[in-house]
């Protein structure tokens, strides 16, 4: 399985959440999308340990299958796809979740995530 952690997913497997570590261990191929990591570094900018943090972060970006995934042209479709999808379903989600939604179906990637938000998006595989 090829899985995209979004914030709360990474916290998870950083806090030895037994699912979620076995999900990321099992997966073929880890992804963080650029707003995970984004969220991920302004938290442990507002912390006291972001050092510590900002380690383990790099450290878990250096694993060779994990990879840092970034919006191009071909995701702004797929963003406004969903959008519009969201807006006639009359479920917004906030633009980070919708962001990482549409890096999760451009790159056909289960979203790893507590987040009751991507229930919106029948399309996206959830762990």
């Amino acid at each position: 399985m090829r899985i995209l952690l979004d914030t709360n997913g990474y916290t998870d497997f950083c806090r030895n959440d037994a699912r979620t570590v076995r999900t990321v261990r099992g997966a073929e191929a880890v992804f963080l999308p650029f707003v995970t990591v984004a969220e991920l570094r302004a938290g442990f900018r507002c912390g006291t340990v972001a050092t510590r943090n900002e380690a383990v972060l790099a450290g878990f970006m250096s694993v060779p299958r994990v990879r840092v995934l970034f919006a191009d042209e071909p995701t702004t479709r797929v963003y406004a796809e969903l959008f519009a999808q969201l807006r006639h379903q009359g479920t917004p989600v906030p633009t980070n979740d919708l962001w990482i939604a549409a890096l999760a179906v451009q790159h056909n990637l289960t979203v790893c995530s507590r987040d009751a938000h991507f229930d919106h998006f029948p399309q996206i595989p959830r762990c």
